[in-house]
């Protein structure tokens, strides 16, 4: 399979995106990655295209405006506004919800992609579900994602910020993020907001027609199963995957599992 790594003008903006290509003739639907809250191409490391060459499949990962080597959005701690149709300073409430069906369309029509299959890990698995709640989409897969906004997960965006601001974390993520401060701060801000505390989609998740599988490990500093407990209350025919001695990134903690079930899932589509 071959990768390309390309910059996509959307809405102003360049967004670093990386294709995977399928072998030639094979014409099943593209995965489409989302990456997390403090995520990137980089940060997804070889995990989406070795799923691509384990299911036969092309794929399209990019990194969210500020994050990675994508355009970072200006003024990222200033007050939020619209210039020339372009969001900048801080996110909004809202931010997922943008990401999901303003640009995240726009996206995929420039890449020539319809009803992909969504894989979203944590923000991107949010950006998943409400994408696939107003657009057609071939599957859709969420890895640990935020239906609602708990305590726990408060709690350990708070002691991101502290690591952030007086630990190693802002050394760590810098190998990822061409502006890393704007990338940690357009999260942790707008996470961290009062106006954020009331966040919660699980009513526009009825409206998801599309096959879902939700995965959620059971060591999962960031959120409780309630979120994908929820998600499978709101949409009856989602598929749970619940993993034992596993934190916030499948993928990463039990990434022979997680392939293992989206394999099986992609059976039933």
């Amino acid at each position: 399979m071959q990768v390309i790594f390309s910059q996509i003008d959307i809405q102003g903006a360049q967004l670093e995106t990386q294709t995977i290509q399928a072998h030639a003739g094979n014409a099943g639907p593209t995965l489409v990655f989302l990456h997390e809250g403090l995520g990137s191409v980089a940060l997804w490391r070889d995990w989406p295209a070795q799923l691509c060459r384990q299911l036969g499949l092309a794929g399209l990962v990019y990194s969210r405006q500020g994050y990675g080597q994508s355009a970072a959005t200006a003024d990222v701690r200033g007050p939020s506004r619209t210039e020339n149709g372009r969001r900048i300073g801080r996110l909004l409430p809202d931010y997922m919800h943008h990401e999901a069906l303003d640009v995240l369309p726009l996206l995929l029509q420039t890449m020539g992609i319809s009803r992909p299959i969504l894989i979203g890990h944590s923000d991107g698995g949010t950006i998943a579900l409400i994408h696939a709640c107003h657009h057609s989409v071939a599957g859709c897969i969420v890895m640990a994602p935020h239906v609602m906004v708990e305590d726990i997960s408060v709690r350990a965006i708070t002691a991101a910020r502290l690591a952030y601001e007086h630990g190693p974390l802002r050394t760590r993520l810098a190998a990822f993020h061409a502006d890393v401060d704007c990338a940690f701060w357009q999260w942790n801000d707008v996470w961290l907001s009062d106006a954020f505390r009331a966040f919660d989609i699980r009513d526009e998740l009825t409206r998801v027609q599309a096959p879902l599988l939700a995965i959620q490990g059971e060591d999962d500093a960031y959120g409780s199963m309630a979120q994908i407990d929820d998600v499978a209350q709101a949409v009856p025919h989602a598929q749970r995957l619940k993993l034992p001695q596993c934190g916030h990134s499948p993928h990463r903690d039990q990434s022979e599992a997680v392939a293992q079930a989206i394999a099986a899932f992609m059976q039933t589509l």
